[in-house]
């Protein structure tokens, strides 16, 4: 899952990106609005966590000219404790979510969890495919009850389908939804990952579309 943080404050800015890194997410960033603006609108983002008080676009207005323009991310505000009407601001300009400075991470890690579960249509932290489950709380994934191990680039991989299991996801997709805007993406990559995710998985859960890329169902009927 790919996100993008939108903070002029270098500490916070690099105390978020590190914390989402570290959760297993492929994290970009910008430091004023007219950046995160560019990125938020030409970059396939499953998540943003957008500061409201930013120097040369403010997030406000970041955000409604994203939603203008058909831009429907999950976006997480980050406001002042002490301005209720920032709130209010911005979910009326399209927020999905909001946390009052100061924070504690683990706060926005629980809240990014629940924006990525509900706008890939998931009501618990608990997915299952067949025998697979996968726990986006604890990024732990098991097999009948038994623990599988995961690369994180392995992980990445199985959580994006897992999220969207039962749809065609293309190569290209997983790609835009892996790496960081930086990264050097080759298609081939997608291609091993799953293929080492096929011998780590029991059954064929990971079905390939020809022509159109993988798909992640249990139905038995299917190539």
């Amino acid at each position: 899952m790919r996100l993008l943080v939108v903070e002029d404050d270098p500490d916070l800015n690099r105390q978020l990106v590190t914390a989402l890194s570290d959760a297993g997410y492929a994290v970009d960033h910008a430091f004023d609005g007219e950046e995160g603006h560019f990125l938020g609108d030409t970059e396939p983002y499953d998540a943003v966590v957008l500061d409201i008080g930013l120097p040369k676009m403010d997030g406000l207005s970041v955000l409604e000219q994203w939603r203008r323009d058909a831009r429907n991310m999950p976006v997480l505000i980050l406001t002042a404790r002490e301005r209720w009407s920032d709130k209010v601001a911005g979910m009326d300009a399209g927020a999905d979510d909001y946390v009052a400075k100061p924070f504690h991470m683990e706060e926005v890690l629980a809240r990014i969890r629940a924006l990525l579960r509900r706008s890939a249509g998931h009501a618990s932290n608990e997915i299952e495919c067949g025998p697979v489950r996968l726990d986006t709380k604890s990024s732990r994934v098991t097999a009948d009850g038994q623990p599988i191990k995961l690369t994180s680039h392995e992980y990445r991989v199985f959580a994006y389908l897992m999220l969207h299991r039962d749809r065609v996801v293309s190569r290209t997709e997983l790609i835009e939804h892996l790496y960081e805007q930086d990264f050097d993406r080759d298609s081939n990559t997608v291609e091993v990952f799953i293929g080492r995710l096929r011998k780590k998985l029991p059954g064929n859960l990971i079905k390939t579309v020809r022509g159109l890329g993988y798909r992640l169902s249990d139905r038995a009927d299917e190539a």
